[in-house]
């Protein structure tokens, strides 16, 4: 096995991918020269977890083999990194080995803390305790949801950064109109605790959304962080994160957005920064001390949501950045925050957020995204799969 890349990329998520096959079109030199450092056998399109919890996808079509999508004329060393040395342009893996790199990409993605609640990982899956954050689990999502008879449904969002700012809200919204679909509705209470301020961070978007909860009679309590599950209690405990009290209530199912953080080995680096992420230039994507090194993706310190849509925007200013540097040119490629959470309202509607680092509309759509349409539930639920696996991923989207 070769032991020195020209370029070496760190996670074989959607942004690591991209990156390298956004590279190896752009020059055939790059062929055999790109390696990915990612010990997973599959590769999951995630955003099509909320739609099979809500029993509207099979979790299936989000799972392939990972050397299906791994670009040709890229080395997959699939193994775990457990340690950087940036100034010696090295990583080291669990295995020992130490490869070198004149580029470093570094995009391991967010690690998921099952741990962070207490009780959970005891009665995920069971209890009406559901996840849509484990493909193992989502099934169990709409399993709940499914053959929910009424009672309390309580939905959560952690006091961390999570994939998509939105996914926590989408469920809730499929789960209510199931539960008005089976005939259950008037004897249910959904109640939504979120450690977020607001239901969303964008104005324009937080209007509509007030209004979808409105009408679906859903209860917000907001600063408020989940942090212990009694499964077999039926009985959630919360903490006011603004008084520091807690208070416990009881469920007859509960959707648990688990806490997240930056991957371990990346935390413990000299590449971190606040909080365990990457810290690199928020335009430029160049690691703060470091010019050699790049970050993207959820693992990166950048001040916006952690998305697919934002990776497809990072992706090629990393690429193209790392290109004028091989040419000894001025860094020109420039990423101004976009990121896009595609709000799921209901099982035909849908509002496309779009917004940047200042928190304003970045809409690519010629009318109102602040508006439910059906037509843009489809846009996710039919063609941003096919984006996804077809475009962005081999770098042409």
């Amino acid at each position: 096995m070769k032991s020195h890349f020209r370029i070496l990329i760190i996670g074989a998520g959607s942004a690591g991918i991209s990156v390298a096959s956004r590279l190896l079109r752009h020059s055939s030199a790059f062929k055999h020269d790109i390696a990915l450092i990612d010990p997973a056998e599959h590769h999951f399109y995630q955003p099509l977890w909320t739609l099979v919890g809500g029993g509207a996808a099979k979790k299936e079509f989000s799972k392939r083999e990972m050397e299906s999508v791994i670009p040709f004329g890229t080395h997959h060393i699939q193994q775990s990194v457990i340690a950087f040395d940036p100034d010696n342009n090295q990583v080291r893996t669990e295995e020992g080995q130490i490869i070198s790199y004149d580029f470093l990409v570094v995009a391991p993605g967010i690690e998921i803390n099952w741990d962070g609640i207490k009780g959970l990982k005891e009665t995920l899956g069971k209890n009406g305790v559901c996840s849509n954050y484990s493909y193992e689990h989502v099934d169990y999502t709409w399993e709940t949801i499914r053959n929910f008879k009424g009672g309390k449904a309580v939905f959560t969002h952690p006091d961390s950064p999570v994939k998509c700012g939105g996914a926590p809200q989408k469920i809730m919204y499929l789960a209510e109109e199931a539960f008005s679909l089976h005939g259950v509705r008037n004897q249910t209470e959904v109640t939504f605790n979120s450690a977020n301020p607001g239901i969303f961070d964008v104005e324009e978007y937080k209007r509509a959304l007030e209004g979808v909860i409105d009408r679906k009679q859903i209860k917000t309590n907001f600063r408020t962080n989940l942090t212990e599950v009694r499964g077999k209690e039926k009985e959630a405990v919360f903490e006011n994160l603004d008084t520091g009290e807690t208070f416990t209530t009881s469920f007859d199912m509960i959707h648990v957005t688990p806490p997240m953080r930056a991957p371990s080995f990346l935390a413990d680096s000299s590449l971190a920064g606040d909080g365990g992420w990457i810290d690199v230039h928020k335009h430029t994507l160049q690691h703060a001390k470091y010019a050699n090194v790049f970050g993207l993706g959820d693992a990166s310190n950048l001040p916006t949501s952690k998305t697919g849509a934002a990776i497809r925007k990072q992706a090629p200013v990393v690429a193209n950045n790392i290109l004028s540097l091989l040419k000894g040119s001025p860094m020109e490629a420039f990423y101004d925050g976009y990121t896009s959470c595609p709000i799921v309202t209901g099982y035909r509607s849908l509002i496309l957020a779009e917004f940047d680092y200042f928190k304003m509309p970045k809409e690519s759509m010629p009318f109102n995204q602040a508006k439910e349409r059906q037509s843009m539930y489809h846009l996710k639920k039919d063609f941003l799969p096919i984006i996804y696996w077809n475009g962005m991923l081999k770098g042409v989207m």
